[in-house]
């Protein structure tokens, strides 16, 4: 399902793991951001408008949980998938969940879905 001019950020500190959302992504039509830090997505989500961020758990020294919290409270219509490698993660509160490792299928339809 093309994206229609929606955008997604991307932020993992896996810069592999941001290629391969990026390229499968925009394969699928989406503008696609990336950041490698919190900082860099606080940054780049004050500069564009996003649909969703696709959020690791875990980037570098950042909780992407405590991340997570900080968009439901700033931006509570933002839609966030979190990436994890983690089956214990339950619900965190975010719209969806996208288990590491993942199929191109997991991710693109999860996005998807959740750009409405």
């Amino acid at each position: 399902m093309p994206s229609n001019g929606h955008t997604v950020l991307v932020v993992d500190d896996d810069a592999s793991i941001r290629l391969l959302c990026r390229l499968n992504l925009e394969l699928e039509s989406w503008q696609v951001l990336e950041a490698g830090t919190l900082t860099e997505a606080r940054a780049l989500l004050d500069a564009n408008r996003v649909d969703v961020v696709v959020l690791d758990v875990h980037v570098g020294s950042g909780n992407g949980l405590e991340f997570l919290q900080e968009l439901r409270r700033d931006r509570p219509h933002l839609k966030v998938a979190m990436l994890t490698g983690s089956e214990n993660v339950g619900d965190v509160g975010s719209d969806g969940i996208i288990p590491k490792p993942f199929t191109i299928e997991q991710l693109t339809s999860t996005v998807a879905k959740l750009a409405g």
